[in-house]
């Protein structure tokens, strides 16, 4: 009978071993089973597209600071799809934007559906305490891999690390909104970040406009049309449940006429 030697037998069993390890990591997060990134929305939504309909968007007056900005989109699978900024540089603008921008596409994802929006300035008042949805800003935590992944010279570039990967995150303010087609079909979210939540929302809302990914079905704003940000809080309470608090008087005439000036679906 042929026998091995017991240091053959060792080197056997490392191997084996070698070979199991190998296939959990080629199996793990972001592996070859799970879903591909949208290719359709790439092509709307994509980095060129998303840079110009931000910078087309940040250069108008929003009610905020006129600071540089980030913006990211997600997918309906959660995968990112771009990350882009205004500025020269990634640091022209705040750096820890880059992933609040992330976290309100997910968030505008993860909580509209095909027939209801939800931008995430509608999420804020209902989850505060008290609030209908407290408690929803610890749900979906952020993969801080993703998130943090990668080279930083790449962030905000076509190689920037989060593209193609579940960011996760959950973000409560305003700067989030659900993209919805030509055919009114949801098919991601669209993060802002880097000035004040309010003027976060209002370039938002123009960038879906500046996209053309507008079709919004319904939403809990202005009658039941859509998704815009509600002012209704007084003395820290939302009046119907989902407003958002006051930033500046220039912010909030600028947002309450978006469904004028920027009218969905056009």
């Amino acid at each position: 009978m042929l026998s091995l030697h017991p240091l053959t037998l060792k080197l056997a069993r490392l191997g084996i071993a070698a070979c199991g390890l190998a296939a959990l990591a080629a199996c793990g997060d972001n592996g070859v089973s799970g879903p591909t990134l949208d290719l359709n929305l790439s092509r709307v939504a994509g980095f060129d597209q998303l840079k110009a309909a931000l910078v087309e968007a940040r250069n108008e007056a929003n009610g905020g600071f006129n600071l540089d900005m980030w913006a990211a989109v997600v997918d309906r699978n959660g995968l990112v799809v771009a990350v882009v900024f205004t500025g020269a540089t990634s640091t022209d603008q705040w750096p820890g934007s880059r992933v609040i921008a992330a976290q309100k596409a997910n968030t505008a994802n993860a909580f509209s559906l095909p027939h209801l929006a939800l931008s995430t300035a509608n999420l804020y008042s209902a989850a505060q305490p008290g609030g209908t949805l407290f408690g929803l800003q610890e749900a979906n935590p952020t993969n801080d891999e993703v998130a943090y992944g990668g080279n930083a010279a790449d962030y905000g570039t076509r190689n920037d690390f989060m593209v193609g990967k579940r960011i996760g995150g959950t973000n409560v303010f305003g700067g989030g909104v659900a993209l919805y087609d030509h055919n009114g079909t949801l098919i991601g979210g669209l993060g802002v970040s880097g000035d004040a939540s309010c003027a976060d929302h209002n370039i938002a809302w123009k960038m879906r406009y500046n996209l053309r990914l507008d079709n919004v079905p319904a939403g809990v704003a202005d009658g039941g049309k859509d998704d815009n940000i509600i002012y209704d809080v007084t003395n820290g309470v939302s009046a119907g449940g989902f407003g958002h608090p006051k930033c500046s008087d220039a912010a909030t005439a600028i947002g309450n006429s978006l469904p004028t000036t920027h009218p969905i679906g056009h």
